[in-house]
């Protein structure tokens, strides 16, 4: 029921489109822009070719992240994210985390999914092709990913728990916290940095938790 008032309030906020060209994705717009492509047989048994355009330029705090539509090359619509934009056969679902698209995926009618393909010259399409190329290497670059993550939520945890415990109801009851462990401020950064990367790196992937991810957020 929630899951489908989500999407019902998604498909509500899709405009349509200008008929603009899409863009060809340059170097420069790496840190900003996501581009992923989708194909799919429309109702006459012809392939058509999808694009979802993500131009977020780490604008997610204001809330006007758009995702842009194109249709065999051709601006068809749009809609601010999280969004549910309909193409042959069920939508595009797209979202973003503060660190990245964190689902862009084609959900038919019947329910399935797939993720759609990163444009090659985008961030999401060359760490898919280091993927690719290079598997161990991106599994331990992904294993060092989490890592950083859990370490991060860890002493997130810590530094909740030490002044909660000190409100005096809960340090009556249950006594006070005393975190074991205690950082120098520049390993702190460090480790906040690496826990912000590892977002990122999981970001490009298409990977998201919510404890993992979202702590960061």
């Amino acid at each position: 029921m929630f899951e489908q008032l989500k999407q019902r309030r998604a498909a509500s906020r899709v405009r349509t489109g200008d008929g603009r060209a899409l863009q060809r994705f340059r170097w420069w717009q790496l840190p900003g822009r996501a581009l992923f492509h989708l194909r799919v047989t429309d109702f006459a048994g012809r392939d058509v070719a999808y694009a979802v355009d993500i131009r977020h330029w780490q604008n997610q705090s204001s809330g006007n992240v758009k995702a842009d539509l194109y249709r065999d090359g051709k601006h068809v619509a749009y809609s601010t994210l999280p969004a549910a934009l309909p193409v042959e056969g069920g939508t595009v679902q797209v979202a973003m985390s503060g660190f990245g698209v964190k689902r862009c995926h084609y959900v038919t009618d019947g329910g399935s999914e797939r993720q759609l393909t990163p444009d090659p010259a985008s961030a999401e399409g060359r760490r898919a092709r280091l993927a690719h190329n290079h598997p161990i290497t991106s599994r331990a670059i992904g294993f060092v990913s989490v890592v950083m993550l859990l370490i991060g939520v860890a002493l997130l945890v810590l530094q909740i728990m030490e002044p909660l415990s000190q409100i005096p109801p809960i340090a009556d009851s249950v006594g006070s916290f005393q975190s074991p462990v205690d950082l120098p401020m520049w390993l702190n950064i460090a480790l906040g940095v690496g826990a912000a990367l590892g977002s990122i790196e999981r970001a490009l992937r298409l990977r998201y938790h919510w404890l993992l991810d979202g702590a960061g957020n």
